[in-house]
């Protein structure tokens, strides 16, 4: 009892910064379109961390999915492989924040400069790291089998954002392209590869972008005002529904929408027409949850949480595999433990991974406190009206770092800086909204 007062005051401390962040956010601003980012990064980081074993085995680690051993799992893919709604959120916001630059006399390479070098600083950071880690388990005697495995899993994140930085580049040329064009060149490949058993071994890597470039390109048909009708997500619900379960049910494609060790097929590396259509109707279900996703997130509480993952949506998406390997490194001491060193074999080992899950997240969250600053950026100048080219903390950025402090559930009351929001360009592809309110000077959020 002694500590309930402790726990009312730090509750109250995180209701009033969560306030703050909430006054803080200009009303022009689209908060359904950080939801659904939110919900894409979390919904990769937690299938991930539920499909992705390292079995430890004679002395070394190999990677192992429960799909392999479970193929009954397959919906749990169906849930978090949610990679078709980032996409779609970037096309829409990349496509907004281009326009809002031109508007403000800004040169397209500026534009991209600031983009892309949000994308790279956390990049370097997770090279960087792992660079030293795989050099000093190889001098330690680790095996190179063991090494090589940890490391294609923790640098395995950045092909997706290789797509993310090669769209975000061809954004002024993609900006008013039909969604069908990318769509018809992934339809051809596949009937090339899986109908006629024809071209190169290659081929199918031209879906890598063409897949990925359909949900970008509806992003850029919702900032043209074309997919602001219930309709048009009904009918991509429907029809990406439609299509993926003839697809899977008839033409022979895997029904998991990500890769398994050992399949013959893989729906995600590279993507199939059927990861295409899956993509299609997830984008559907997310134009439709756009009200719904706004009135919630007139909440504080919500809204703050959702502010937390999207200044820190690419070192959350970066450093979650780092958080499970170093997690299954950290405790092989203790032998084999179920659900982290043992092969993913039946519903036991599911259970214990179920209850791995907060371990993950706490490590992964000790790896946000280290890194988060070089997702931030820190020095800089200006060019151009507004504009925050190199380094410099985009206003949001500095908005929404009070979020952090809510966890540690600081007094309020604290002095500390002018807190704004505007011209945002997140790490992850923030939304330009160009308002500026201010949060009061002598308080910190």
């Amino acid at each position: 009892m002694a500590d309930s007062p402790a726990k009312k005051g730090r509750w109250q401390a995180v209701r009033h910064g969560a306030r703050r962040v909430d006054e803080a956010t200009p009303d022009s601003r689209d908060r359904a379109v950080d939801a659904l980012r939110a919900c894409a990064i979390l919904g990769v980081v937690l299938g991930h961390w539920l499909v992705t074993a390292l079995v430890a085995h004679d002395g070394g680690l190999y990677t192992a999915s429960p799909l392999g051993r479970m193929p009954w799992l397959a919906p749990i893919s169906w849930i978090f492989q949610t990679l078709a709604v980032f996409f779609l959120v970037g096309g829409h916001v990349a496509t907004k924040s281009l326009a809002s630059a031109r508007a403000r006399g800004l040169t397209y390479g500026q534009w991209l400069r600031a983009r892309l070098g949000r994308l790279a600083r956390p990049v370097l950071a997770l090279l960087c790291l792992w660079a030293v880690v795989a050099a000093g388990l190889l001098l330690t005697g680790a095996a190179a089998d063991t090494v090589h495995t940890l490391v294609k899993l923790a640098l395995s994140p950045l092909w997706f954002l290789l797509v993310l930085a090669a769209l975000t580049a061809a954004t002024p040329l993609v900006a008013r392209l039909h969604p069908l064009w990318p769509l018809a060149v992934v339809l051809h490949v596949d009937v090339l590869r899986f109908g006629l058993h024809l071209g190169p071994s290659w081929l199918g890597w031209a879906n890598l972008p063409a897949g990925w470039l359909v949900p970008y390109t509806l992003g850029a048909a919702w900032t043209r005002g074309e997919l602001d009708t219930r309709r048009a997500g009904r009918v991509l619900l429907v029809s990406g529904t439609t299509a993926t379960v003839g697809l899977v049910c008839w033409a022979g494609y895997p029904a998991a929408m990500v890769g398994v060790p050992g399949a013959a097929i893989s729906n995600l590396d590279p993507p199939t027409l059927a990861a295409v259509t899956f993509g299609l109707a997830q984008c559907g279900l997310a134009l439709l949850l756009r009200d719904r996703l706004r009135r919630a997130m007139r909440r504080p509480l919500p809204w703050a949480a959702v502010a937390t993952v999207n200044v820190s949506a690419m070192t959350i998406f970066l450093w979650h595999q780092t958080a499970l390997m170093a997690t299954t490194a950290a405790t092989l001491p203790a032998g084999r433990l179920p659900g982290l060193h043992t092969a993913p074999d039946g519903p036991a080992w599911i259970a214990a991974r179920l209850g791995w899950l907060p371990v993950f997240a706490l490590v992964l969250t000790v790896c946000w406190g280290a890194f988060r600053s070089y997702e931030q950026g820190g020095g800089g100048r200006r060019r151009g009206p507004g504009w925050r080219v190199r380094g410099r903390r985009s206003r949001v950025v500095r908005v929404h770092r009070g979020v952090g402090r809510i966890a540690q559930a600081g007094r309020p009351g604290r002095r500390g800086r002018v807190a704004r929001v505007g011209h945002a360009n997140g790490a992850a592809g923030g939304e330009d909204t160009g308002a500026v309110p201010r949060v009061p000077r002598g308080h910190r959020v």
